[in-house]
């Protein structure tokens, strides 16, 4: 999970959401552009993706060595 759309709220805002019956104090981050709002979630995805591909592929070459060794 990211921050993406959220901006990350500090503990006193934590705790004031608790209070916040009404949703007033949400916070998003926003993009000047549509453009640039598509390109940041684009970012984001291919980020995830990779950051998915490395822990699938570390998890392969582990299996494969812990094969080898045995």
């Amino acid at each position: 999970m990211t921050d993406y759309l959220f901006a990350t709220p500090s503990i006193i805002e934590g705790i004031a959401r608790n209070l916040d019956l009404f949703g007033t104090l949400n916070v998003y981050n926003t993009s000047k552009t549509p453009q640039e709002a598509d390109l940041r979630a684009h970012q984001n995805d291919l980020r995830c993706l990779k950051n998915d591909m490395n822990i699938a592929i570390s998890e392969v070459l582990d299996g494969n060595e812990n094969k080898e060794r045995s």
